[in-house]
């Protein structure tokens, strides 16, 4: 009984391979959605034109050979530019042979679109910022304690002028980070922009993850700017106090020294309340949270 089982089972096989051979012997018509590629530009020169990110290919043949193209690492259709420049104007069918995975064992029926246009012109070269693009959370209690630090901040960018012009900055790809609670590097690929070459195509970010807290300055003094020589400004309490909000390495190195409070004196002149609100200037990468008292009353003493 278990010898049958084995004779059934090799028998099944067989039958499937054989099957499936004959199968792929018939001629069958399949759709391949293929990345267009300009290739072979004149030395200098690129392209900036938005082309179809991809084409669509019909191709009639035997099942195998279309099973081996689906399977096929080649996952371009190449271009060749030329030497010719300015406005260019190409017909897909022309370049067929430019394509070697498209074998003469298959047949192209058609390409959609089947002509594509695009404008060759001289290369130039920028250097751009790079701006990282992060979608970023963190465990409750923590922050970026201090800016993103992206190395490098710029790069040189080459690519055709007219596109190049209206650039000021490059993204980078969307990284997305969850639950962060300690200090981060990672590296991030360029965004990549038609016929655009980079000097970096990669940046590297750090994040500052701290614990985020809070901290309180008594008694900073409130100063006045620009007052003339012969006025005094006194305020009704001449000193606040400041409550700001930041990581908890960059709270611990701040004293009340690099704190300032002010008031401008042409604000002083300019008053119609009898009270004020001073500016506050805090270090930076800290967030203020409050002054108290928010408004000072004061008086003018004049001298002769």
């Amino acid at each position: 009984m278990k010898k049958n089982i084995y004779v059934i089972i090799v028998a099944f096989i067989f039958s499937v391979i054989l099957w499936v051979s004959i199968s792929l012997s018939n001629d069958y018509y399949a759709t391949l959605e293929v990345p267009v590629k300009l290739i072979d530009f004149p030395y200098g020169f690129s392209t900036g034109s938005a082309l179809p990110r991809t084409i669509s290919v019909k191709l009639k043949g035997k099942g195998w050979k279309l099973v081996s193209i689906y399977l096929s690492a080649e996952s371009n259709f190449v271009i060749p530019v030329g030497y010719e420049t300015g406005k260019r104007y190409v017909n897909l069918y022309n370049y067929i042979s430019e394509n070697p995975w498209l074998s003469t064992d298959v047949e192209v029926v058609n390409f959609t679109p089947d002509t594509l246009s695009f404008f060759i012109e001289k290369a130039f070269a920028k250097k751009l910022k790079i701006i990282p693009e992060l979608n970023l959370s963190f465990q409750q209690g923590y922050g970026l304690a201090s800016k993103v630090i992206a190395s490098p901040d710029s790069t040189l960018v080459y690519g055709p002028f007219s596109y190049l012009k209206n650039l000021d900055s490059i993204k980078t790809k969307l990284l997305s980070l969850e639950n962060l609670q300690t200090k981060t590097s990672e590296k991030i690929l360029l965004e990549r922009i038609p016929g655009m070459r980079y000097h970096d195509n990669s940046v590297s970010v750090s994040l500052d993850v701290q614990k985020i807290v809070e901290k309180n300055f008594d008694n900073v003094a409130v100063k006045v700017i620009d007052a003339p020589k012969d006025r005094e400004v006194i305020f009704f309490p001449n000193r606040i106090k400041i409550s700001i909000r930041g990581g908890v390495d960059v709270l611990g190195r701040i004293d009340s020294t690099q704190l300032n409070a002010y008031v401008n004196y042409r604000d002083v002149v300019a008053d119609s309340l009898g009270s004020l609100v001073p500016q506050v200037i805090i270090p930076e990468n800290t967030s203020l949270i409050f002054i108290n008292p928010e408004r000072l009353r004061y008086i003018i003493k004049k001298f002769n």
